[in-house]
């Protein structure tokens, strides 16, 4: 009886071992689909942005660094009006050298949530619907 047990027992653990293929799925590379998508935020978020007059030239790393920053504090619960506020978020699309009117801050912010974290929109648009700003 012991016997069979112990073959049973190390019969499974067989089974379970040959069900792994030995890659940990923590390094594994991102899949071209997911990369394409990424990309493709990149490039639909940037097109916006290059619709919008800037006062000063925004290089497109720069334009980049902000939607990550809007969807962190939003998912914070954070406001669009703390996010740009100068002594709350600090998230104003602006730069050293360059810099936008609200109403083209709102554009991006409204962009820039679409494509990275859309689970934010509809809040962003009325937040900014109740603002008089979208």
């Amino acid at each position: 009886m012991r016997r069979t047990a112990t073959t049973v027992l190390l019969a499974a653990s067989i089974a379970l071992a040959s069900c792994s293929n030995g890659h940990d799925t923590a390094d594994a590379k991102p899949t071209h689909k997911a990369t394409k998508k990424a990309a493709s935020k990149n490039t639909q978020y940037l097109a916006d942005a290059h619709e919008i007059t800037f006062n000063g030239s925004p290089s497109d790393g720069e334009l980049l660094l902000f939607p990550p920053e809007w969807c962190k504090a939003l998912d914070a619960g954070h406001s669009v009006e703390w996010m740009l506020s100068i002594g709350g978020g600090g998230l104003y699309p602006a730069g050293d050298d360059w810099g936008t009117a609200k109403a083209d801050a709102y554009t991006l912010i409204v962009s820039g949530t679409e494509q990275f974290c859309p689970r934010n929109l509809a809040d962003v648009k009325e937040q900014l619907r109740a603002s008089g700003g979208y």
